[in-house]
């Protein structure tokens, strides 16, 4: 069973085409990698499918429903999640706060000066329990912007699963890491998400080969192949377009 689909997506920005009919199909569990060369149309096909931008044309379907144009805040609440290309992060509240938010989202509660969050025990040691499962208790106090660039990526990946959303939709989760941060975040993704469908944006070829299920190649603005790992490396298309000049 397809948990997300797009039909017949088309996307402009004033005039200049850069989605072409595109059909996704990521199957519910499934680690469903998108990747393609700069430009290929991956993150707008992201914003269209979280709702950050409305499609030209055509549809996105969500657990079987139709959910073109929705706002990004009602997908959440339809249990889907999103991280960011760059961080985005509350940078001024702590790794805890940080996570905190996430959990008081997905329990419905709105944070107000009248609720004394601090007393409201289980919403701690939910948060508490999510901050020791990414390494970051020890930070738990440390605002978001003086953690390494590694451990603030893991917080925001973090925040997009606080939610405890059906499908995770992870944009450039290893962008400027370190080998080790890089292995950290891939251990992370892996353990964080068992169970969850993920769809991930992803440029290091390591990364997308050790995580997916299933690769999409997105090229010019339409789907180029898509398939289990082995056929996508296999495939002569796919290496002409964009993994031959990994390779080399």
């Amino acid at each position: 069973m397809n948990i997300l689909e797009t039909k017949s997506l088309f996307h402009d920005f004033k005039g200049l085409q850069v989605l072409f009919n595109v059909n996704l199909q990521v199957g519910e569990g499934e680690r469903h990698a998108i990747i393609g060369p700069n430009g290929a149309g991956k993150t707008t096909l992201f914003n269209v499918i979280c709702g950050t931008y409305a499609p030209s044309s055509g549809g996105v379907f969500f657990k079987g429903n139709e959910v073109t144009g929705l706002k990004p805040h009602a997908l959440v609440r339809l249990g889907m999640g999103r991280s960011f290309q760059i961080t985005s992060t509350f940078s001024r509240l702590t790794a805890f706060q940080n996570i905190r938010m996430g959990v008081l989202s997905r329990r419905g509660i709105r944070f107000n000066l009248f609720r004394r969050v601090n007393h409201m025990h289980e919403v701690t040691r939910e948060t508490e329990e999510k901050l020791k499962r990414i390494n970051l208790h020890g930070e738990r106090d440390f605002p978001a912007t003086v953690l390494s660039y590694g451990k603030h990526r893991s917080l925001e990946v973090s925040m997009a699963l606080a939610t405890d959303p059906d499908l995770v939709m992870l944009d450039e989760p290893t962008a400027g890491m370190s080998k080790d941060e890089t292995q950290y975040a891939v251990d992370l993704i892996r353990r964080l998400t068992e169970g969850k469908t993920v769809v991930i944006i992803e440029h290091d070829m390591e990364v997308v080969f050790s995580l997916a299920d299933r690769i999409t190649v997105l090229h010019l603005g339409t789907i180029l192949a898509s398939g289990p790992p082995d056929e996508i490396r296999e495939n002569q298309a796919v290496k002409d377009a964009y993994l031959g000049d990994m390779e080399e």
